[in-house]
């Protein structure tokens, strides 16, 4: 069956697609976000399904995803208590049931049809699929030079420490073959199954782990140019997170040498 004849899903239907989305008080702009990706699905004649992760918000972000699953049958929430972005993309990804499972920021500060260019590479054979907003094509739109330096001083630093070959580990928008996403998220450690209750908005280096353990795992990873804009927020504090993220990489590599990956 090519994609051309696949039809919006049903229950009887496996998703062709995925898009989970984990998302931490985002009443104000997650609506704006689910009525583009929405209408992106609607526009696409294969079946999809849209996971919302709630990461303990306490506005009424899940008061507004349940508003659409009323309408969208192929809408749905998970609930957690809140763990961070990392425990709830694995939760989402974990319990996606598409061909292909993607993550995209409840921001869409890469534009939902920018998965086009995912999906094309996964469909050729790659197993990853991961949106860089670095190399020939991407562009960064709207984004503080302060900001644009600290991701390059961090991306220098998971190359040295943890990741090497990719420009742009961090960008949120990443699509993985169902089986990978389930063997990856399954293995990792420090936002896995035991992760604590955090304070706060909490950006981590979950991106890094992942992409550390697709590797030693031999899984083939495309990394896409892709097209970004800067959405201020207030859940990003730059100095806390950086420490908190320079932290994971290091505890990627511990973890590597203690033999927790194996």
């Amino acid at each position: 069956m090519n994609r051309r004849q696949r039809k919006i899903k049903t229950d009887t239907v496996q998703p062709f697609l995925s898009i989970v989305i984990p998302a931490y008080n985002e009443e104000r702009r997650l609506s704006g976000s689910l009525e583009k990706v929405l209408a992106f699905l609607q526009s696409r004649d294969y079946p999809a399904e849209v996971i919302v992760v709630d990461d303990g918000s306490t506005d009424n972000t899940v008061g507004l995803v349940e508003g659409f699953m009323t309408r969208y049958p192929f809408v749905s929430i998970i609930k957690n208590d809140h763990r961070g972005k990392g425990y709830a993309v694995r939760t989402g990804m974990l319990a996606a049931q598409g061909t292909y499972v993607l993550f995209s920021d409840a921001d869409l500060a890469t534009p939902i049809d920018e998965v086009d260019k995912l999906l094309a590479f996964l469909e050729d054979g790659y197993d990853i699929a991961i949106g860089s907003r670095e190399g020939l094509g991407a562009q960064r739109i709207n984004e503080p030079g302060y900001r644009h330096l600290m991701g390059r001083v961090f991306n220098l630093l998971v190359r040295l420490v943890a990741v090497g070959g990719f420009q742009d580990t961090q960008c949120g928008f990443k699509c993985f073959r169902h089986e990978v996403a389930q063997d990856l998220f399954q293995r990792v450690q420090l936002y896995g199954a035991e992760a604590g209750l955090a304070k706060g908005g909490m950006v981590t280096g979950f991106d890094v782990e992942v992409l550390f353990l697709a590797l030693k795992r031999g899984y083939k990873v495309k990394e896409v140019p892709v097209q970004w804009y800067y959405v201020a927020t207030t859940n990003v504090s730059p100095l806390l997170d950086s420490v908190r993220m320079f932290t994971d990489v290091l505890r990627v590599r511990l973890n590597y040498w203690r033999g927790k990956y194996n």
